[in-house]
């Protein structure tokens, strides 16, 4: 899962979120830095990636990009992912995706000195281009992806991935659509939320 997946699911708990939206930044090392309420969002982030990558809907859906993707197929269903649950947006939730996107930048705003000086650098330009809205759109997913294939120190073809889920686009959101209830269902668990 990507951003908006990982923000959605942080059971609209302000700690949780900031430790899920800052989890890939902070080594173990530094997770004592910071309060046990954020470190509980770290935790479910990465609990959120281990069962996302363990799941077999989504190992089935990362084989068949695996040719195209390599060792960043799994990296590509997490942007892919993302994709799905922002134009799935009203089967997950009642609030529309422009205003949830609105109530997370507040938040990220707000708590922005929680986070890595890295990550906190690119919030403004996360926001400015709303990027959280933009994954329901081909050009916002385009933006996210090239940006991935500049980032990507080998050669990984993320430009390309929409082109995938275009061709084999009822596969890929009948699984999500299978997978994502059952993921909701894991962190609701979780989280007691």
């Amino acid at each position: 899962m990507n951003y908006l997946a990982h923000l959605y699911l942080s059971c609209e708990n302000e700690d949780l979120l900031i430790g899920n939206f800052v989890a890939d930044s902070i080594r173990n090392k530094d997770l004592e830095s910071y309060p046990e309420s954020v470190q509980a969002g770290i935790q479910l982030h990465r609990q959120i990636d281990s069962y996302t990558d363990q799941h077999p809907i989504v190992r089935q859906a990362t084989q068949r990009l695996h040719p195209q993707h390599h060792k960043y197929a799994p990296v590509v269903i997490d942007i892919l992912y993302d994709h799905l649950l922002a134009k799935n947006w009203s089967s997950y939730s009642i609030t529309s995706l422009d205003d949830f996107t609105k109530s997370i930048y507040e938040v990220l705003e707000r708590r922005s000195e929680q986070m890595p000086a890295e990550l906190r650098g690119r919030l403004p330009d996360m926001i400015k281009h709303n990027w959280l809205s933009g994954y329901a759109t081909r050009e916002g997913m385009l933006i996210t992806l090239r940006k991935m294939d500049e980032r990507s120190r080998f050669e990984s073809n993320f430009a390309q991935a929409l082109d995938h889920l275009e061709a084999d686009w009822d596969t890929f959101n009948e699984e999500f659509n299978r997978f994502f209830p059952e993921l909701i269902q894991y962190v609701t668990e979780e989280c007691k939320c």
